[in-house]
């Protein structure tokens, strides 16, 4: 319940979730920490997001840390 208190009053000061799984990679976005090989995700695709990353209005505040698919 303060989880969900906390995260709606950052979303209302404008901090916001990167969205990264499933993705294109965007390096001004995310931090690939890992590359894989995977015929099931498409090339330059965020396969796991290992932290996640926020935004301040359009500036990045922490960069998403992820596995990316070669």
């Amino acid at each position: 319940m303060i989880y969900k208190q906390l995260m709606k009053t950052l979303e209302d000061m404008g901090v916001k979730e990167i969205e990264a799984l499933g993705k294109a990679f965007d390096p001004n976005i995310h931090n690939a920490v890992m590359h894989i090989d995977d015929e099931n995700f498409g090339e330059n695709e965020v396969a796991e997001e290992f932290q996640k990353g926020y935004t301040y209005r359009e500036s990045v505040v922490r960069h998403s840390m992820v596995k990316v698919v070669n």
